[in-house]
This record gives C-alpha cells, structure tokens and sequence, in this order.
C-alpha cells in the first residue's frame, strides 16, 4: 500500500497536487493553474486509480514531456497499459522542473529516510550520484528485473562511476541538448551566434549546470568529458555572465522554458532536444532544432527509490521498471519523447511504431551525432561544490 509523508506540510503538498488532475499541457500553454508556495505544484495523472494516496499503488516523479501522451484522451498509453497488466495503480506526478529545485522539496525527507511522496523519481545521474553517496537511495533486487538485465544498453551498465553494475540507479533516458532558435530567425551555428543584436533579451539558457556549461565550454573549443579545469569552467563563465549582465540571456529556466519559447518570449535557446521534437509536433512545426558541430551534451536520467519506499512499493516500482524495459514499450515511449533510450531492441521495435523515427539520430544516434554528444565528466565533490556555487553565483542565485 502507498504511504503519505510523515511530514504534515509535505503529505498536504502532496494531497493537492495529487487532487490537481491538470492536463500538463494546460501549464505548458500558459494557463493559470493555482501553486501552495513556488515551485510545489506538479501536474499529477492517475493512472488506474488513487495511487500513492493508500489504495495499494505507487507514486513516480518525472520530468514533463517525458513519457508518451494522449492529447485526445489525457491518458499516458504505455502506463495505462501497465496498470491493467499488473493491477495497480501508478500516480504519474510531472514535478521535475530542475534536479536541485526537486531535490530541496525533498531533501529533508531523504535526510530522515522518510517518505517523500515518491516511490520512484527520475533525476539526471550526477543527481543520482549525490544520493548513493548520502546512502539515501535503495538498492534494486534484479530477481525483479530479468528484462531490464537483458536489454540495457551494454554502455550504461558502468556508465555512473558511484554505481557500477547499475545496483541503485536504472536508466530511464538518455536526454540530449543542443540548440533551437524559432524558424523565422537567422540560424545559430556557433556559440555567438546567440549575442546577435537582434536576439538582444530573446536568449534563454538551461538552469542545469551541465548542459548550459557544458555547451558553452564547447562553442568554446573545450571538450567538456576531457581534461579541463579551472581556466576552461572559467572562461565559459565569463562568457555566460557577459551575456546575463548584458541583457542578451534573460532567461534561465529548467523545463518551464518550454513555455517561453511557446510565447515568443525566448527566440532562440540552449535545449532538450525531445521537448522541442515535442514543441514542434503540438505547435505546428515552428523550431529549428541542431546538435551543432561543437558539441550538444548527453547524460542519464534515471529511476532511483528513495529509503523512504516501502518494500511493498519498491517491489512494485521494480515490476513497472522492468515493464518498460520491454523493447516494444520502450519504443514507444521513444516515438513520443524524442530521446536516446537506453534499451536494446527498440530500434527494431520502431520499424512497427513508426518507421520515420527508426533513423532518428536523436533517439538512435548515428555516427555523427554520437560524435557530436559529449558527456560532461565526473567532478570531485570540491568541484562540485565550487563549480556549482559560481554558476549558480553569475545567475544571482
């Protein structure tokens, strides 16, 4: 049976945004949707029943445009088709904007191995890595988990160095950025590009450190997973703070950035590439969407449970987990969110979904694309804190 927090402030947090039953699309297009507080209100779709509310299912926390949707009937297709498999309810809560926005929600509970009012999330894996290291995380029973022993991707098997052999953490996607600008301005094929007069105030950036960062350092000439340091970080912050002080970047978002683009608000923009996809196809086509020469970034975002999970749950998690572990549902997912996804098999799979997609570089990458996707490399934790603290500095945070 799903548990509430202990916490009373959280389980009321939690009780509202449950009760919401707001199309995310409704948000993403500018409607006014009511908030307890900034940033504590998601997008909740119960699929199959109550969920994580105590009627025996679980409560999984994800990004927006981040599992395939229904616009004509509001319903999530491949977890609707899990929750009459398996006979459980699964509360599909879109409350991800930014992993260190989410993580302060919850940071407490985690810190007391209490519940969070998730059973299962899905931040990025340096993210993730924060969490195995803190102990905060449990670890997967791969009895429960043949298919996804089977088809993950032989890469992402050691791909998180905190976690070899995937034991706490489980690929979900394998996000992608790079950069988009509206069709009716000059393309950006180099970083400044993006200080051109006319895109003066129009220029929006990704609140995540490493993707933001990462893209700049190499507009730069710097590769983001080698051997660079100080003077590199450095120079691409200059570069950043120059833009922000100049007025030429006015946004910094995490996955609301979406909607600036959606109002002409942000013209061109460091990106998702499979929100824009996303854009796109609801939107009538009006982004230009590159991984230029220089470089976009590529990472994990994976499923993690929190110690605050029942064991009842967690079992139930590692059953959905291995469900769309299933080449044919992850195919599926794939067609709709436009990202690389972890699991073999589902290029062929996609033959029979949808054979435009089964040359996509963005969810399959060819060779170019996988030349042009860096990952950033792993920081120490003094980097990590220094890093993190002067990004977050030049963005007045």
């Amino acid at each position: 049976m799903a548990r509430q927090p202990e916490d009373p402030i959280v389980r009321s947090i939690v009780n509202m945004i449950r009760g919401a039953q707001v199309s995310r699309r409704q948000l993403l297009r500018g409607a006014a949707v009511g908030a307890a507080g900034a940033g504590t209100l998601g997008l909740a779709s119960c699929a199959g029943g109550s969920g994580g509310g105590g009627g025996g299912g679980i409560v999984w926390g994800n990004w927006t445009y981040y599992l395939d949707f229904d616009e004509a009937t509001g319903g999530y297709p491949s977890l609707d088709a899990f929750v009459e498999q398996a006979g459980f309810s699964v509360d599909y809560i879109e409350d991800i904007d930014d992993n260190n926005t989410f993580y302060g929600k919850i940071k407490d509970q985690l810190a007391q191995d209490q519940f969070t009012g998730y059973d299962v999330i899905t931040l990025t894996d340096w993210m993730n890595g924060r969490l195995l290291e803190a102990g905060q995380i449990q670890e997967f029973d791969y009895a429960n988990l043949p298919t996804v022993t089977a088809n993950l991707i032989d890469a992402q098997w050691d791909a998180l160095d905190v976690d070899p052999g995937r034991k706490f953490t489980i690929p979900w996607q394998l996000p992608a950025s790079g950069w988009v600008w509206q069709k009716d301005v000059d393309p950006i094929r180099e970083l400044d590009d993006f200080l051109r007069p006319d895109l003066h105030g129009k220029v929006g950036v990704l609140s995540e450190m490493r993707d933001t960062m990462g893209m700049i350092m190499a507009g730069l000439g710097t590769d983001p997973a080698g051997d660079w340091g100080d003077a590199e970080f450095d120079a691409a912050l200059a570069w950043l703070d120059d833009a922000l002080k100049s007025g030429q970047i006015a946004n910094v978002k995490g996955n609301s950035y979406t909607q600036d683009l959606q109002t002409g608000t942000t013209l061109a923009a460091m990106a998702w590439t499979g929100d824009v996809a996303t854009l796109n196809a609801e939107n009538g086509d009006q982004w230009v969407l590159e991984v230029p020469e220089s470089g976009g970034m590529i990472t994990a975002d994976s499923f993690t449970v929190p110690n605050g999970t029942s064991a009842e749950n967690k079992a139930m998690v590692e059953e959905m987990i291995d469900y769309y572990y299933d080449p044919a549902v992850a195919a599926q997912v794939a067609d709709y969110v436009w990202f690389v996804t972890p699991v073999k098999g589902a290029q062929e799979e996609m033959e029979k979904i949808n054979p435009d997609n089964v040359d996509n570089p963005l969810i399959f990458p060819d060779d170019d694309m996988q030349s042009r996707l860096h990952n950033f490399r792993t920081l120490t934790a003094e980097e990590d804190n220094k890093y993190s603290t002067l990004f977050q500095g030049v963005l007045g945070l």
